[in-house]
């Protein structure tokens, strides 16, 4: 089994694959203050919850826009469970073309989304991930990644109106009955999330429009991210939703070189 990482700004999120499939997956908080016992500690407590037995770990991929966290995760692979752990970067070969001028600074994240979101829908393709940052990562109908756009996330957006406006507070994140709010939290609740619906439809015709350029053809739009799934429900723009993308990705590109590996020691 497989156990892939995905380390955000906001949340980590461990899943375990048996093959291709994946068969149990857990959501903490991102936190630098943690060592690599404490997360082996809680790693080997959720495999024993799932009635995962750690010796069946053969292998630890992971995905990170956190350098401090990659250390500390990399050495809890090496002392918890014997592994050599794949850190996902552009310098691997991750079997396409990055159109991008500096092709390291294009995170991890988003590479896996790219190669995972490709292996399942092909191209052209948008994939929007709705996390810390809402980031829109394009690819060709040949599966070259064309580069992408960057925006504030929905929660980010929400957190840094309350932190600089004195009166206006804190609030949960769910669409009201309408547009127009009757107080603060439901005018919050509008402009935040019907905002964000606007501004993702918005960038989506605009990318939608260099796509048909390029291509001669319009691309699917798939979803992944913590507010992917509440998005999708209020857009036709977004054709599927995958909230397991970056798993996905981080599994497809550790088996990719795995199998380079093995077959150079032939």
């Amino acid at each position: 089994m497989l156990l892939a990482i995905d380390i955000g700004n906001t949340h980590t999120v461990f899943g375990v694959y048996r093959g291709t499939r994946l068969i149990a997956d857990w959501r903490v908080t991102s936190m630098l203050q943690r060592t690599e016992d404490e997360i082996g500690t809680q790693v080997r407590l959720f495999l024993k919850e799932a009635g995962i037995p750690v010796k069946a770990i053969r292998g630890v991929g992971i995905s990170s826009v956190v350098p401090n966290l990659t250390d500390i995760f990399s050495m809890m692979a090496r002392k918890y469970f014997t592994a050599d752990p794949l850190i996902i970067s552009s310098s691997l070969d991750l079997g396409f073309k990055i159109h991008y001028d500096d092709p390291h600074s294009v995170g991890a994240d988003r590479l896996c989304n790219a190669v995972a979101g490709y292996a399942s829908f092909g191209g052209p393709l948008i994939v929007i991930d709705f996390g810390t940052a809402t980031t829109y990562d394009v690819l060709s109908a040949s599966g070259e990644y064309l580069g992408g756009v960057i925006a504030p996330g929905i929660e980010t957006s929400a957190v840094d109106l309350h932190r600089r406006a004195a009166k206006l507070p804190k609030i949960e994140l769910h669409f009201p009955k309408g547009t127009i709010g009757k107080d603060t939290v439901s005018s919050m609740q509008a402009g935040i999330l019907y905002g964000a619906v606007d501004s993702m439809e918005g960038m989506v015709e605009r990318i939608q429009a260099e796509v048909r350029k390029r291509e001669g053809r319009k691309a699917a739009v798939i979803a992944t991210g913590g507010f992917s799934e509440l998005m999708a429900q209020q857009s036709s723009k977004i054709t599927a939703c995958v909230p397991s993308l970056v798993l996905d990705g981080v599994r497809i590109i550790y088996d990719r070189i795995s199998k380079t590996r093995r077959d150079k020691k032939r």
